[in-house]
């Protein structure tokens, strides 16, 4: 059997879902041969005290980032444009966590 080096896997990227929360949160990176494996390392790694209620796996070459340099030339445009923000707009008491 001629299995690569781990450091020869692909990078990953794991988000979790906490129990507690409505979003993934990034929480760290791993190698991993393919999706199902890095999936399954991210179970054991990251939930071991059963905190996560679902996983996401990425590969870091999926991953698209601003550049930390350009923050201020990236971002200056939202904010003339107030109509973006939710002050505007009234949720509903039945809608709860938004």
């Amino acid at each position: 059997m001629n299995t690569p080096a781990l450091k020869e896997w692909p990078l990953w990227e794991v988000f979790v879902r906490s129990k507690q929360g409505l979003e993934h949160k990034h929480c760290g990176s791993l190698h991993a041969s393919d999706a199902r494996h890095a999936l399954q390392m991210a179970r054991d790694i990251y939930t071991r005290r059963q905190e996560g209620v679902s996983i996401w796996v990425v590969p870091s070459i999926a991953i698209t980032a601003s550049e930390p340099d350009s923050k201020d030339s990236f971002f200056d445009p939202a904010a003339d444009k107030v109509y973006r923000h939710p002050t505007f707009y009234e949720i509903p008491d039945k809608v709860g966590h938004m």
